[in-house]
């Protein structure tokens, strides 16, 4: 977590040395300053090449460091780049692979810079609600010229270096296949005796007319930007290089950050930022745990979900068989993934060849024995316990010693599931989210007999075929769906007492969420729910659900499938049409069991469809379902479409403040089905001690 220091001939190389990209935290800031001022002592030196040690130049801030005094602590970054730039002898950044942020920012102010290709150039701080801190909206207009620099300030995409080769980025981007360091040491030693040296902070951004350019971006960002600050506050102080002295702008730069780093925008970035790289964490899983190698995989089913499950692997390109009971199932499963495949090829998203490459990968087959050598093998079959256990005894049969034997089950008890093998210790859930191959979340469910290592290879697949991993114990409904069913509880509850779903919808969507209930519902099936429900009154018949949602059922209104659902539907059309039909039905059913309707608020819609995912989600944080109030926001951000803006329902329960939510839950505890707002305990204590979920 250093910098170290050579000097080869008459060039001094201080490389930036903080696995895994070179992040550039107090210890590395500090080594780096000592280095160059080693270097500007020693009189044989006389130029300085700075470069990064593995595969980056630098990632930028070290992010382990993020809401720490250490980010804070001198030399900061902008103390380094000062350090850098004052330099008396030329200073010459190496960049390859990596050079983004804060590593950028310091590669501006060096005197010169060059790279090899495909180096990833960016300033992705607007990513995380926030702007480039340390002079990169004031130095890359410089640069690169005002357009190119806003495109990149306010997206955030990385470029890569050979396509910014031309500009005065780069003093020079060596051929593909240059051994970067001998040619930046020879570089500097052609430029070791050339004065004045050059600053990028004395060049001028020249553009005509710049502000009627200034105002349609400002326009065109304010259009696009939603509920985030950050991209507009870019264009600002981009603007700034253009009409203010570099000073001026940097120090606008300064103020314009640290007003961004206060909002709840940026918060809620920055805490999904550490969440997802928590998610893959766990205590008793060391990272050093040994996986078992994935080359082949198998899904049982071919509809749905098992096509797009098997498009995962593909994908990643991991060679996986499809297992179906019915040729006529298996080839209708197999062309709807040809279809998925090919409607990304006329997006343009997808090109035929790897189109005809990942189909090459999916083999179809009737016969268990054609699995048995899979490496892992995801059952996608019906929700129901028999069926599974028809399944699992099968493939403890067939399966080869060592194969990972993983359920897609997305509420069932997935110990017992394990109980119908010999060997449970090789049984884990991978709860996909419809439409598999699109959607990011993967709940990986922990029985209570899965081996270590079956975990860690979970966790290593979920990275390998893009997706975001989060551990869960096993309940009934794991996080998310245990706390979904909540959520809808009081979705049917609302129309019965006087909302309509359509207000309901509307009211949770401007909240910020991607679909509401009803829309949610139609997408998903109305018939799982109602399956769900039927179980329920069962199992446990002493849980109160509204009767709404049944009689809807029992019409045959199971959604877009159906045409026809909470909404109407016309063929071809996946717009959501305001059902007279169902709304006269449900202010009937108010009628039938006596509750006389009233006019239901906006908020009190968001406050109890919220509350009921938090209350839920503190039970389960109780219980060790979840490992931290960080994967319940995981869960949420990545798998069901919660506002990216608000941080996940735990984290804007701790922006609320847990005393607020508290005392909004006792008050709905008082109001008709108040048993369903019982506080969860661990609600009551954090409120108690004034801490929140997330500290």
């Amino acid at each position: 977590m250093s910098a170290d220091y050579t000097v080869q001939g008459s060039v001094a190389v201080v490389t930036l040395n903080n696995p895994p990209v070179n992040g550039l935290g107090l210890e590395t800031r500090t080594a780096a300053v000592n280095a160059i001022r080693q270097a500007e002592s020693d009189d044989a030196v006389k130029a300085i090449v700075i470069t990064g040690a593995g595969k980056a130049f630098s990632g930028g801030a070290d992010i382990r460091e993020f809401n720490s005094p250490k980010a804070l602590t001198e030399p900061t970054l902008h103390s380094l780049i000062r350090v850098v730039e004052n330099s008396s002898k030329p200073t010459v950044a190496a960049i390859h692979t990596v050079c983004m942020g804060g590593g950028l920012e310091l590669a501006l102010g060096c005197n010169y810079r060059v790279a090899i290709p495909a180096a990833q150039i960016a300033l992705p701080e607007v990513k995380l609600g926030l702007l480039p801190g340390a002079g990169g909206t004031q130095r890359l207009p410089r640069v690169l010229g005002l357009e190119m620099a806003l495109n990149m300030v306010v997206s955030g995409t990385p470029v890569p270096s050979e396509k910014l080769a031309g500009t005065a980025l780069f003093d020079e981007v060596f051929p593909a296949g240059t051994d970067l360091l001998p040619a930046a040491i020879a570089f500097a030693g052609k430029v070791a005796d050339m004065r004045p040296l050059p600053k990028v902070r004395d060049r001028k951004v020249d553009y005509p007319n710049h502000e009627a350019f200034l105002q349609f971006s400002r326009n065109t960002v304010k259009a696009m930007a939603g509920p985030f600050p950050a991209p507009l506050e870019c264009v600002e102080t981009v603007a700034a290089s253009v009409t203010k002295p570099f000073e001026e702008g940097l120090k606008f730069e300064r103020e314009r950050f640290l007003h961004l780093a206060q909002t709840p925008e940026s918060k809620a970035l920055r805490h999904a930022f550490f969440a997802e790289r928590a998610a893959s964490k766990v205590p008793d899983v060391p990272s050093d745990t040994p996986v078992r190698n994935i080359e082949r995989a198998a899904v049982i089913g071919a509809g749905t979900m098992g096509g797009g499950i098997a498009m995962n692997f593909a994908n990643a390109g991991i060679p996986v068989s499809i297992l179906e009971t019915r040729q006529e199932a298996l080839d209708k499963g197999l062309a709807t993934i040809r279809k998925n495949y090919e409607n990304t090829v006329r997006k343009g998203k997808l090109t035929q060849e790897k189109c005809e490459q990942r189909m090459s990968l999916i083999t179809g087959t009737l016969a268990y024995e054609d699995i048995a050598q899979a490496d892992i093998v995801v059952e996608a079959v019906f929700e129901d316990m028999g069926v599974k256990e028809q399944v699992f005894r099968k493939l403890d049969e067939v399966m080869k010693p060592g194969a990972i034997l993983a359920s897609n089950t997305s509420t069932l008890d997935l110990d017992r599931i394990a109980s119908f093998t010999r060997r449970p210790q090789d049984v884990i859930g991978l709860h996909f989210f419809s439409p598999a191959n699109v959607m990011k979340l993967l709940e990986i469910v922990r029985g209570k007999e899965t081996g270590k290592d079956v975990l860690a290879t979970a966790l290593a697949l979920s990275k390998k075929i893009r997706k975001t991993g989060v551990v869960s114990g096993v309940c009934d409904g794991f996080i998310g769906n245990r706390m979904l069913e909540q959520y809808l509880r009081q979705a049917f509850f609302l129309l019965e007492e006087g909302a309509l779903p359509e207000q309901v919808d509307a009211a949770i969507e401007k909240f910020g969420f991607a679909m509401g209930p009803f829309r949610m519902s139609d997408l998903a099936g109305n018939d799982i729910g109602w399956y769900i429900r039927k179980r329920r009154a069962i199992e446990s018949p002493e849980i109160a659900y509204s009767k709404t949602a049944d009689l809807l059922c029992e019409q045959g209104r199971f959604g877009q499938k159906t045409g026809a659902g909470w909404y109407d539907y016309k063929a071809g059309d996946r717009k959501a049409y305001a059902s007279q039909m169902v709304n006269d039905m449900i202010e009937q059913h108010s009628k039938d069991i006596g509750v006389e309707r009233r006019a239901i608020a906006d908020a009190e819609i968001v406050e109890r469809l919220v509350y009921a995912l938090v209350n839920e989600g503190a039970k389960i944080l109780q219980e060790g379902i979840a490992l931290r109030a960080s994967d319940i926001d995981m869960v949420y951000l990545t798998g069901y479409g919660f506002p990216v803006h608000r941080g996940g329902p735990m984290f804007y329960a701790d922006t609320v403040g847990l005393p607020n939510v508290l005392d909004t839950i006792r008050k709905y505890a008082r109001g008709r089905h108040g048993e369903a707002w019982k506080p969860a305990p661990l609600l009551e204590q954090r409120a108690a001690e004034g801490k929140g979920f997330n500290g």
